[in-house]
């Protein structure tokens, strides 16, 4: 008995041990290991459409690395900049809880990495997989630096869905001939539009369908009867895109690295900023057919834009029994997918609206049900005045901006998050950003002869944990256009929007309240308005800004400041020693 009293004892301990030990594994596998990425800025010479120029890259490769960890996963990125641009990086969509060091906008979470100078991102992705992506974020260097960032589910987590046979990252750039920064730099001296690209890319191939460009060509290899998780990414600068498979259905499944109700559809719209989740299942047996893939812009400004269109080929492996070569089949029919009309507000609507959050038990759309604070912003178009003695090339002789709420935001040259952080904001912003347009006006009716903005550089402050409600309407100030809406630091919630001027009286009724799509990037309405809620539960200061990089340039954009929760916490870590200086 005693003997069995010992063993019984030892075997407890045992037990004990191992179901401690098997505890901590368990728990260290939950949250996540620390993984080391290494971004070298550098000038790389790159050929495509004939043109050799040397650009701005990561590693030498355009587009730039892809980032793969889990969620739960910590990540050390440690950035060189060996070029003579100042540099940062933004890791869009990921929500840098407590981490705003890291979030990367220049002159808004940090000042930029100047020549020979380095910084190492430290941030943990905490709640969130799916598809993401990095870019520059200073001046239009996201032209060439930008690459995919994708966050796989947790060890053990299962998708809401079928798991596929392979996984393809597929993101939409563009190529200049000339050097973006370039462009941009004249638009801004002469107050007119900037030149548009000279083609659309896909993993930063133009593809045949432009001169000189038949070899660079992005080829999409698939087996038949599988199904396949393309990870689309819209990085492109300044064009909203229609994006088909030839004679294929694909099925949509996570928006922003959210998952989403699945429903069929044969075109994808996709904004800058925006990603899309899409599972492709492939045709039962080989087709003897190859398909394009092609993307071309949805346009609803006035501007000038790239009307081009890029193509990829999607294209099957031909069987081992099969009596094809590979001479024979590139001789095989080409089909093409028809996409919309460059204007087709229709399908754009239609499309948004099929968008849904999933609002399962597992992933719930944690909606706000109250709202704290509810705010009105317009955005559009508008003029400044030409310079004396200069002449603009701007509407009527000025030069063109951009405004939230008529302000045109000028960027300080100290970074906004640094200066609130060790209190000194005096002389580098001012915190009264308005709730609403200071003169009311008939927003989407015939635009105020005064179409002159206002600049300056103020932030929405917040307390922690405040429930907001955003309603966003475009005007027609100089044309009304759609604007894609990134908000850094956050998720939201698109509970409504439609055409014409917000009523608040009559629309709130209609809100989905539900199971709205949770996004980072919305597109407002051409001439319409979008509805947004978020809770405002990340101390900092996050950049709200219209994902055009033209529009940013010339000042749409704007910043909220989160101040600390009570508790530790609820509270922004201190900086890095290593943060940048101005």
């Amino acid at each position: 008995m005693g003997a069995n009293l010992l063993l019984s004892n030892g075997f407890r301990a045992v037990f004990l041990f191992s179901s401690i030990t098997f505890c901590l594994i368990f728990e260290l596998a939950l949250a996540g290991i620390t993984r080391h990425y290494h971004f070298e800025i550098k000038y790389q010479n790159v050929t495509r459409l004939c043109h050799t120029k040397s650009m701005v890259t990561v590693n030498g490769k355009f587009p730039g690395p892809r980032i793969v960890a889990r969620e739960g996963d910590r990540l050390l990125i440690k950035v060189d900049n060996h070029v003579q641009n100042n540099i940062s990086i933004h890791w869009h969509g990921i929500r840098q809880l407590r981490s705003g060091w890291a979030d990367g906008p220049a002159y808004v979470t940090q000042c930029p990495i100047q020549s020979g100078q380095t910084y190492v991102y430290n941030y943990t992705i905490v709640g969130q997989r799916g598809t993401l992506f990095w870019h520059g974020h200073i001046s239009w260097l996201r032209s060439t630096v930008y690459g995919p960032l994708i966050i796989l589910p947790k060890h053990g987590d299962q998708y809401p869905f079928a798991k596929p046979y392979k996984q393809v990252p597929i993101i939409f750039g563009e190529w200049w001939n000339a050097d973006p920064e370039a462009v941009i730099s004249q638009a801004l001296q002469t107050g007119g539009g900037p030149n548009v690209s000279d083609a659309y890319t896909i993993n930063g191939l133009p593809g045949p369908l432009y001169n000189c460009s038949a070899r660079d060509t992005f080829k999409l290899k698939v087996k038949p009867g599988k199904t396949y998780l393309l990870r689309l990414i819209n990085a492109a600068l300044n064009d909203e895109l229609f994006f088909s498979i030839a004679n294929h259905t694909l099925t949509v499944v996570e928006a922003d690295a959210v998952y989403v109700k699945p429903f069929e559809t044969d075109i994808i719209l996709i904004t800058p900023g925006q990603t899309t989740n899409v599972l492709l299942k492939t045709k039962s047996h080989y087709p003897n057919v190859t398909y394009f893939m092609t993307a071309r812009p949805y346009v609803t400004g006035q501007g000038t834009f790239d009307n081009s269109t890029v193509a990829g080929v999607l294209e099957y492996e031909v069987p081992s029994n099969s009596l094809h070569s590979a001479a024979s089949v590139k001789r095989l029919p080409l089909f093409k997918p028809v996409l919309p009309a460059l204007n087709d507000t229709s399908f754009a609507t239609n499309f948004t609206k099929k968008l849904r959050s999933l609002a399962s038990a597992k992933f719930p759309a944690n909606v706000p049900q109250k709202v704290d604070k509810r705010f009105f912003f317009t955005v559009g178009l508008g003029t400044n005045p030409c310079q004396q003695n200069q002449t603009c090339q701007g509407p009527n002789g000025t030069m063109f901006s951009a405004s939230v709420n008529n302000i045109s935001f000028v960027l300080p040259t100290t970074a906004l998050l640094q200066a609130h952080y060790f209190g000194q904001s005096n002389g580098v912003y001012s915190p009264d950003f308005p709730i609403s347009p200071l003169i009311p006006f008939n927003y989407t009716g015939t635009p105020p002869n005064n179409t002159m903005v206002s600049n300056g550089t103020k932030l929405m402050v917040l307390s922690f944990n405040t429930s907001v409600e955003l309603v966003v309407q475009d005007t027609s100030i100089l044309g009304a256009e759609s604007h894609p809406l990134h908000l850094h630091g956050f998720n939201f919630f698109v509970v409504g929007q439609s055409f014409g001027n917000f009523n608040p009286n009559k629309d709130p009724a209609n809100f989905n309240l539900v199971d709205p799509v949770e996004r980072n990037t919305v597109g407002v309405p051409s001439g319409g308005w979008v509805a947004i809620r978020f809770l405002a539960d990340n101390p900092g200061v996050w950049f709200m800004h219209c994902h055009l990089e033209v529009h940013t340039s010339w000042g749409l954009k704007m910043a909220w400041l989160v101040l600390d929760g009570k508790l530790p916490n609820q509270k922004l870590l201190p900086p890095p020693a290593d943060l940048p200086k101005c």
